[in-house]
């Protein structure tokens, strides 16, 4: 998190997280149409010839809350090839929440669990712990045949403390909810341990407001 008291500016990073392919850039891309263009910056992103992501893809958002206060949102992407460790805990530094990204096939259940190991260690070697980042989990790829149950998703979302969303990024499905429920709880985590609220004299309430105001949403669902 960046503050400027004098200016009322405040940056909040998020980081998406996860295997590679797992659809953590499509979320990005989704996100970019679901902002109106007046608050959204040109998302930056840099891919190989087989559509992983090569560094990191960067989109930036920004609004202005009703009590004058400048919000900027950072949302950035991690390269899930397993070679790129370096370059995720880089993307890391300095996070304020995390969306991770799995992929709701079976077949990737290994890859989602060592990829899970790896954002709690690279979060560790930034000074930062898994257990008081701010953190949601996305299952993707819903629409795929050989996904995980329902019935096993909600298993895995009781055992665990991270709030957890079904997606299929490519459609848009479920890609605003992990947004908004990862802005809101960064924001709640953020607001309890620095007194945003007082400071800047915005709830949590009015800062979400302010933020689905600049969202371009048809219909109910969350989804154009």
């Amino acid at each position: 998190m960046q503050v400027d008291f004098a200016q009322r500016e405040l940056t909040i990073k998020l980081v998406y997280y996860g295997p590679a392919l797992s659809g953590k850039t499509t979320n990005l891309q989704q996100i970019h149409g679901f902002v109106s263009p007046v608050s959204c910056g040109r998302l930056m992103t840099l891919d190989t010839r087989d559509d992983r992501t090569l560094f990191f893809d960067l989109l930036p958002l920004q609004f202005r809350s009703d009590t004058g206060l400048h919000l900027r949102l950072k949302l950035f992407t991690v390269p899930g090839q397993v070679m790129h460790t370096a370059t995720r805990r880089l993307v890391l530094s300095n996070a304020d929440g995390v969306a991770f990204i799995a992929d709701s096939q079976l077949s990737e259940t290994r890859n989602n669990a060592s990829s899970f190991v790896d954002l709690r260690e690279n979060l560790r070697q930034n000074g930062l712990a898994i257990e008081t980042m701010p953190v949601v989990v996305q299952f993707n790829k819903r629409d795929l045949a050989g996904v995980r149950s329902d019935a096993e998703i909600d298993d895995l979302a009781a055992r665990g403390r991270e709030p957890v969303y079904r997606a299929i990024a490519t459609q848009g499905v479920g890609v605003l909810e992990t947004f908004l429920g990862l802005t809101e709880l960064t924001w709640t985590s953020l607001d309890h341990h620095h007194d945003l609220g007082s400071k800047f004299g915005i709830s949590a309430a009015a800062f979400m407001l302010s933020l689905t105001r600049h969202l371009r949403v048809l219909g109910d669902g969350g989804h154009r």
